[in-house]
């Protein structure tokens, strides 16, 4: 009975974990650039439990022994990167990425992080021009590492390969900024979110192993102005994975509330 009550107990704070991440999911149906959390679980332990000595009769085929379990656990959390759709919103300071890339941003710490989310501003800088940020306003990155700035009376054009140019008036010359700042996946599960639709890679993890820069012409990666990527949240999906940890959960909180149920009859037996 202890036996179950704690393979039913560790089960259920699982798929309790579970459960908060898919009402994230949900929560950010609308968020702009977000990426659903998926979850991977396996066993806590399998033991192998040998049989008792006297179930080994002459002419008796019994098994070695008999597999017990001790519940799941939620071993990782990976984020979905499925292409969300996009909208066009008119607006020249959205952007979105089609195809596996995320933008590169300056945290207010100095480090450096990524996002999928391009609703960008420009914002003034006291020498007249103005700089790419986040709504956040953090800085967005070009391919070098560096802010992106406009010159003053130019607006910014980024093309689908990503390329960026400042232009003016009709007579005035271009001013070519570079390539913004986009890196590939490699391994999705090994991304930390950090919040406000951001992700990290954790300390002691090689960033090389994680996420490397999109090389300068990608043919299934491109960089659309004036649109924002959507979430890829389904909610019908997500709405059926609720029900399912719910069952599930229900079904090992019965079993939880058996195994009490038979202990206190164990305790209340009088020889």
């Amino acid at each position: 009975m202890n036996n179950s009550m704690i393979t039913s107990a560790a089960s259920m704070y699982s798929l309790q974990q579970k459960l908060d991440m898919l009402a994230d999911n949900m929560a950010n149906l609308n968020t702009v650039g977000y990426k659903r959390k998926t979850s991977v679980f396996e066993d806590i332990l399998t033991s192998l439990q040998p049989h008792e000595k006297a179930f080994e009769l002459a002419g008796r085929r019994t098994p070695p022994g008999f597999t017990q379990g001790w519940g799941a656990k939620l071993s990782a959390m990976m984020l979905d990167m499925t292409q969300g759709s996009l909208q066009d919103t008119g607006n020249p300071n959205d952007v979105a990425i089609e195809g596996n890339a995320l933008f590169r941003v300056t945290m207010p710490d100095g480090s450096e992080a990524y996002t999928r989310q391009g609703a960008f501003q420009l914002v003034p800088l006291p020498s007249g021009a103005r700089q790419l940020v986040t709504n956040d306003g953090n800085a967005v990155l070009d391919a070098q590492g560096g802010g992106i700035i406009v010159p003053a009376g130019l607006e910014l054009t980024i093309r689908p390969d990503g390329s960026m140019v400042a232009e003016g008036p009709v007579g005035t010359v271009p001013a070519e900024l570079g390539r913004i700042g986009l890196v590939q996946v490699l391994k999705p599960e090994l991304l930390s979110a950090i919040g406000d639709n951001f992700f990290g890679v954790a300390e002691g993890v090689n960033n090389a192993v994680v996420v490397e820069p999109l090389p300068d012409r990608q043919a299934d990666v491109a960089v659309r102005q004036g649109y924002t990527e959507q979430s890829n949240v389904n909610l019908t999906n997500e709405m059926a994975e609720v029900i399912m940890v719910q069952r599930a959960y229900q079904l090992n909180l019965r079993a939880l509330t058996s195994s009490e149920q038979m202990m206190t009859m164990a305790n209340n037996l009088r020889g």
